[in-house]
Parts: C-alpha cells; sequence; structure tokens
C-alpha cells in the first residue's frame, strides 16, 4: 500500500513529462479545455471558427490548424495570458473588443506571462495586436498583424510592449492601425526585421532604453522610427521607403548608435497630408517649423518624407554611413542637439541637404573622414577620396528663408545672388553652422 502511494506521488510531481495533446473541433469549449489542462499539455484547434476569449493561467501551448480561428466576443483580449512559459502558435484571432483604457488585445501576455512565446498567428481588426504587459523575455515572433481602419488615433498597435524587458520582437509584418510597434518604459529589447505599412509611426520608442532596433522596413508610414526619451539604442540595418513626415526622428534621445540605415524619399499622392495623423505635443513630437507647414494641394504629389533625419535636442549620438536620398530636407538638426558625430552618410538628391538655424559651427566629420553631399562639385587633386575644400550646405540666404519664408519670394533677386556671389568668394562672411571639413567624393557603399 505504501508503494503505491509513493508510486502516485511520484506521478503528480512528474506531471509535465506525461504531458497530453487535445484536439478540439469547432463548438468545442476552450476555455473549459484550458482550464482543464495540466502545465505542458498541448491543445490543438481544428480547423474552423472557435469561440472565444480565453484565459492560460497554465504553462501550455495552444496551437492552430490550417484553417482554425479563435474569435473573440467583441469585449476585453481574446486571449489573455498570465501565466509563465505560453506558447501561442498558428492560429488566426480576431475579435477582441475596443476598449482603449483597458488596451484590448488580439493577445494579451500579463505580468506573470514571462517567457511567452506567439508566433506564426494572423491577427485580424483586434484593436491592439498583441499587447506584451509587462511580460519579461517574451518572444513575438512571425505574425501577420492587421489592424484597423478609420481614425488612426481611435485605433491602436500592431505590438504595444510596456515596462517588458528582453521583449523579441521579431520578423512580423504589420499593417494599419496606429503605430506598427510601440515601446513604452522597458528597456534590453530587441525589435528585428518587422515590416510596417501604412499606420502612423512604424516603430515609435518612449523611455525604453539599452535596446535594439534592427533590418526593419517601414513603407509608407507617416513616420518611419519616432524614437523619443530614450538612451544607448543600437539603430541598425533599417529602410524607411515612402514615409510622409520623417524617415528617422531622433527627440531626446542619447548616447545611440544610428548606423547603416536607409531613408528613400519619393514622389507620395498629396491626398496622403490630408488622411493621415501626425503626432502631436502629447506623443513626443515636436513642433513643426514654418518651412513645412505649407498645406499642398489635394491633387497631384508632393514629395515625402519632409525630412530624411530630423534630431531635435538629442545629444552624443553616432550617425554613420546611412544614406539619405531624395527627401525635401536630408536632415534637420536642431534644439540645442550637441555632442553628436556625424560621419560617412551619403546625402544624396535631398532639396535642401541641411537645416541648422544654430550659430555655432559643427563640424561633421571624424578623424578625416566626413560625408558625401551629391551637390558638392568638388575637386580630389590627391586621389584621396577626400574633397579638396570644405563643404558647406548653408549660407545666411537660408537662415533667412527658414525664419522669414515669405522671403522666398526674393531668392532669385539680383541682391540675393550678389550676397551669395560674396559669400562664396569670401568664405569669412559665412555665418556659423555646419562645415563638413572633409567630404568625401563618392557615396560610401551600402550595406546589403
Amino acid at each position: 500500500m505504501t508503494s503505491r502511494l509513493v508510486l502516485l506521488a511520484l506521478l503528480c510531481l512528474a506531471g509535465p513529462a506525461f504531458a497530453g495533446t487535445r484536439t478540439l473541433v469547432p463548438g468545442d469549449d476552450v476555455a473549459g479545455a484550458v482550464a482543464a489542462a495540466a502545465p505542458g499539455d498541448e491543445i490543438v484547434l481544428g480547423a474552423g471558427t472557435h469561440a472565444g476569449p480565453v484565459e492560460v493561467d497554465r504553462a501550455l501551448t495552444l496551437r492552430g490548424e490550417r484553417g482554425a480561428a479563435l474569435v473573440g466576443n467583441d469585449r476585453g483580449s481574446v486571449i489573455n495570458v498570465t501565466a509563465p512559459g505560453v506558447t501561442v502558435r498558428g492560429l488566426v484571432i480576431r475579435g477582441s473588443g475596443s476598449d482603449r483604457t483597458g488596451m484590448d488585445a488580439g493577445v494579451n501576455l500579463a505580468r506573470g506571462a514571462a517567457g511567452a512565446v506567439v508566433e506564426d498567428n494572423e491577427l485580424i481588426g483586434n484593436l491592439h495586436g498583441i499587447r506584451i504587459q509587462g511580460a519579461r523575455d517574451a518572444i513575438v515572433r512571425g505574425n501577420r498583424i492587421t489592424g484597423r481602419t478609420g481614425r488612426q488615433s481611435e485605433a491602436g498597435n500592431g505590438v504595444s510592449v510596456w515596462n517588458a524587458p528582453g521583449a523579441l520582437v521579431e520578423g512580423n509584418t504589420i499593417r494599419l492601425g496606429r503605430d506598427g510597434i510601440f515601446s513604452n518604459a522597458s528597456k534590453k529589447d530587441i525589435f528585428r526585421g518587422n515590416r510596417m505599412e501604412k499606420t502612423r509611426f512604424a516603430i515609435h520608442y518612449m523611455y525604453t532604453n539599452d535596446s535594439v532596433i534592427a533590418d526593419n522596413v517601414s513603407v509608407d508610414n507617416t513616420v518611419g522610427y519616432a524614437i523619443m526619451f530614450s538612451d544607448r539604442l543600437e539603430i541598425t540595418g533599417n529602410v524607411s521607403d515612402g514615409d510622409r513626415d520623417h524617415g528617422l526622428l531622433l527627440n531626446a534621445a542619447n548616447k545611440s548608435g544610428i548606423r547603416d540605415n536607409r531613408v528613400i524619399g519619393r514622389e507620395l499622392p498629396a491626398a496622403r497630408w490630408f488622411t493621415g495623423e501626425a503626432g502631436g505635443a502629447s506623443d513626443g513630437m515636436p513642433g513643426s517649423d514654418a518651412a513645412s507647414d505649407a498645406a499642398p494641394e489635394p491633387g497631384g504629389s508632393r514629395l515625402g518624407p519632409e525630412k530624411c533625419l530630423f534630431v531635435y535636442n538629442a545629444n552624443r549620438n553616432s550617425i554613420a554611413d546611412n544614406r539619405f536620398d531624395g527627401c525635401g530636407i536630408g536632415i534637420h538638426f536642431t534644439a540645442g542637439s550637441e555632442g553628436n558625430k556625424v560621419t560617412g552618410n551619403a546625402f544624396i538628391g535631398n532639396v535642401t541637404q541641411v537645416k541648422y538655424v544654430g550659430t555655432r559651427t559643427l563640424d561633421w566629420s571624424v578623424e578625416g573622414r566626413g560625408n558625401f553631399w551629391s551637390d558638392n562639385p568638388a575637386f580630389d587633386l590627391d586621389g584621396d577620396g577626400i574633397a579638396d575644400a570644405a563643404y558647406r550646405p548653408n549660407d545666411i540666404i537660408d537662415r533667412v528663408m527658414w525664419t522669414a519664408p515669405q522671403a522666398r519670394l526674393l531668392v532669385t533677386s539680383p541682391a540675393v545672388q550678389v550676397i551669395r556671389w560674396a559669400q562664396s568668394r569670401f568664405p569669412a562672411t559665412l555665418p556659423g553652422g555646419v562645415l563638413d571639413s572633409a567630404p568625401l567624393m563618392s557615396p560610401p557603399e551600402a550595406t546589403p
């Protein structure tokens, strides 16, 4: 009798080793099956529509066969995970609620869901796609997330991260909604290899430190990468293609490396300036400047992004080996940004290469290596790849135009042309501003 009791106790303690798989068909009680499961079990949803919502409060795998959909009742989150070690895989998930205060989501990972894995799902029309709410070391990978149409300010994010150290958000495709990926008050996260389309901000960082943003693609968003109030980031290998306002925005982002990124400008339908929504001060966005405030006509096209790179009160960053191509402004540098190193970048075909209204002289070269400027008619007589003369992108007339846009009416007047001619012949008359003392003769090789 005693030996039987000992054996029974051992079997109970070794429960996960005897984990089982249960397959459900449409009409079966998914929530009940989860409540009856043992830690380590796998619950498989067969093809067809299954009723949610479901709360997962133990370590198990919830997996869908091809064609399996889990549909909520339009209240709360469709799947709410509260236990560590849970995997959600291979499901179509839709039908969350619309409570913006409660942040309803397709999948919600609560604080207790450490190490959760959400992968290879399709999330359609939920308020938020996937929400990581304090769950450490969560993985969100390979999901296809389509947000809601309508006003972006009333939609949720594709992936929302709050205070979730160690989160890995990788290889997801996100369309529509407010922000593609939004991170707030977190650290040591990795956002890598994601693609975001037709959102407000493709990636939006607030108060997130010591993290990586790498190899992502932003297409047709209002802003590509909005990095705000965050320190010690590695932002590398990302692409912004045809975003509207900014390809990359650094607002109070400090001590970070911005390398090997590419911003591609092109003609965009002018209607995008009427249908999209830019962020305001409450989103950490700096105010617009007068030179960029001219409203486009509804028809036709307009060049976007307006700014490839906007640096606003951002300090001690390394901005190196990036390519800023075809924007209204290549780089707008303002609001007391100090201690930044700008080297090895290619500024190609921007209408205005640099906008800097400050009076301090900034040398954008590091250890004898500057940047490539497509409008620099320079010579290289010694063949060392460095132009023989320094490059100054702006003069005093540019500053007048930025501070008093109405003066553009006089830009072709003889008086303005005489002033510009005099500055070109007597550089000492030039105001303080950006100087590249070692401009490159050709653009650095782009990273594949």
